[in-house]
């Protein structure tokens, strides 16, 4: 029997390592790189680390049951440098993985009301996550493809869910506080 609560709690644990991993890379950059214009859906590297935030804001207080708090969002659109970008990805990611940790299978199927402003969509949590995991995967990607024209060297970004991936995960993990049996359960 598949162990969906496991499967997201995973996807959970690996956006967290994800977004980690990325945002040490770009710490290496100056500012004039993050900023720079660039073939891009956002236009450049901190715009489209912004939209990440501002997704994962908007999905997150969806899914915590609140009302569409535009001001956070304007908040994460306009961050202004990667060192506070990289304190409220990481609050984000903590959130999110907490509210997939305190999920049960009957939560995990409810109808979450996301208000959109203008509308209120109706979604199983289930499917919102899925979409939330496979968007910000899809930018991740995006980021990566544009630090690879810059002088630093795109960390890779997949090696967290399988048990084999061990190695490639163990420095990240621990500057987590996180061990494999966290990972793995």
């Amino acid at each position: 029997m598949t162990d969906h609560l496991r499967t997201f709690r995973k996807l959970a644990q690996a956006n967290r390592l994800a977004n980690a991993r990325l945002h040490r890379a770009l710490a290496q950059l100056p500012t004039e790189e993050l900023v720079s214009p660039r073939p891009s859906f956002f236009g450049s590297i901190q715009a489209t680390l912004n939209h990440i935030l501002l997704v994962d804001r908007f999905y997150l207080n969806a899914l915590q049951g609140h009302r569409l708090n535009r001001t956070a969002l304007d908040q994460a659109r306009a961050c202004p440098d990667l060192s506070t970008l990289t304190r409220w990805q990481e609050a984000e990611d903590m959130a999110l993985l907490a509210h997939v940790q305190g999920l049960t299978p009957d939560r995990l199927v409810e109808i979450v009301d996301v208000d959109r402003g203008d509308k209120t969509q109706h979604d199983r949590r289930d499917d919102l996550l899925s979409h939330l995991f496979q968007h910000q995967t899809h930018h991740r990607g995006q980021i990566h493809g544009m630090l690879s024209a810059t002088p630093v060297k795109p960390p890779q970004l997949d090696e967290f869910i399988p048990g084999d991936d061990f190695a490639a995960r163990a420095d990240d993990m621990a500057a987590l506080g996180w061990t494999e049996a966290d990972l793995m359960r």
